[in-house]
């Protein structure tokens, strides 16, 4: 039970789970990057690898956030300038979607507010908030060919953001492959959730307790090597 005064450990930046879940690329891929944290993970993937991304507003084959002058017909579907790589190509939202739809995507990579133990995820509407837009979230995450969830572990409020069931309205069921945060690797099967790495400093215990489902830890759970 997680007491109302408790704190997690301190865990990895934002850049470092950025960092982590560009790991979780292949080499050769087409990848799409979610809005928010998921934007980093661009600056983390070497040139050698080969690496397309994609974006839903209509560019493949950008290589991250642009740092020179704004140019409106350069941008992601955040609203970011992005630099392009040699072969780069446009197209309209419809021949992007269908890329998605039909599961040409490799991977993407989206913010999530809760996951479930089953893989569901929700990352578009807070209710206590109100407002939000699920945007192009729902066909990337039933239309990629793997879904990687970066995000904090907990909330602002030290809740856990991994849960039995989900409570906030759903992106879709059953998608989620994988869960990187400020404090683990947790793959998900049907066999549930599994810890597979810990980051620096944080035990198995510390991540059990700050996960609100239950988790299976192996007997050996690696340090993530960052």
């Amino acid at each position: 039970m997680i007491m109302p005064d408790a704190r997690p450990p301190n865990g990895l930046s934002r850049e470092l789970i950025a960092l982590r879940a560009a790991r979780e690329l292949e080499p050769g891929s087409v990848v799409n990057l979610g809005i928010g944290l998921p934007t980093l993970v661009a600056g983390f993937v070497e040139p050698a690898d080969g690496i397309l991304f994609q974006a839903e507003n209509g560019i493949l084959g950008y290589s991250g956030i642009s740092e020179s002058d704004f140019d409106s017909d350069l941008i992601n579907a955040g609203g970011q300038p992005v630099d392009l790589v040699a072969g780069a190509s446009f197209f309209d939202t419809a021949d992007s979607f269908a890329m998605i739809r039909g599961g040409h995507i490799d991977a993407a990579v989206l913010g999530g507010l809760q996951v479930s133990a089953a893989g569901d995820l929700a990352n578009w509407y807070v209710p206590a908030r109100g407002g939000g837009s699920v945007g192009g979230a729902m066909d990337l995450a039933v239309g990629a060919r793997k879904l990687i969830i970066a995000m904090a572990h907990v909330t602002r409020d030290g809740e856990p953001r991994i849960v039995e069931v989900c409570d906030y309205p759903l992106t879709a069921e059953r998608c989620v492959d994988v869960i990187i945060t400020d404090l683990a690797v947790i793959d998900v099967s049907a066999s549930g959730l599994s810890l597979r790495e810990t980051a620096p400093g944080v035990s198995p215990q510390e991540v059990a307790r700050w996960t609100g489902a239950p988790l299976i830890i192996p007997p050996v759970v690696a340090e993530m090597s960052l």
